[in-house]
């Protein structure tokens, strides 16, 4: 019998949502949001691309058809495996993946009126943000997803202190 079907980080976070049950993509692209959207983004195209891939695989079977043509997704236990092996896996090194840096990286390329918006508009993200990830750290008993959510507060902290460095124009 062969070993588990080898993922990629975007499939095995759809795999690890979905053993909370089925989902359909558009639930899976929101749950992804709210679970872990401070630091690892799943696109509305990634979702979609991944899903039929893994079904493929035989990781994944179709559940119930849903309203206006939305279809659930249900784990199998071969995606089980594969999310279990994902899991044990790896190096355990990181890339930082930030739109927003790249932005901030190039920004000379934008007027002044330009960047000072990025920074404003920027800022009122992270405010909002880093409010959300304290209120989702305060509670969290289980220690795992507490130093999760503890690094989503200062990975936006961080983020805060990135654009206050910026000076004004």
């Amino acid at each position: 019998m062969p070993g588990p079907t080898a993922v990629n980080a975007t499939a095995a976070a759809l795999l690890g949502l979905l053993h909370s049950g089925p989902m359909t993509g558009g639930q899976l692209v929101a749950a992804a949001g709210e679970r872990f959207g401070s630091f690892f983004s799943v696109t509305r195209s990634q979702v979609y691309r991944e899903l039929p891939a893994l079904a493929e695989a035989g990781l994944l079977r179709l559940g119930k058809q849903g309203p206006r043509a939305s279809q659930q997704y249900v784990i199998t236990a071969a995606g089980k495996r594969a999310f279990k092996n994902w899991l044990t896996t790896g190096s355990g090194s990181d890339a930082l993946r930030s739109p927003l840096v790249l932005r901030l990286l190039h920004a000379g390329s934008l007027t002044s009126k330009q960047r000072a918006e990025l920074v404003r508009s920027s800022k009122e993200v992270y405010a909002a943000r880093l409010d959300a990830a304290r209120a989702a750290a305060k509670g969290e008993p289980d220690p795992y997803r507490k130093a999760v959510a503890d690094f989503a507060v200062a990975h936006t902290r961080a983020m805060v202190k990135l654009l206050d460095a910026i000076p004004e124009e």
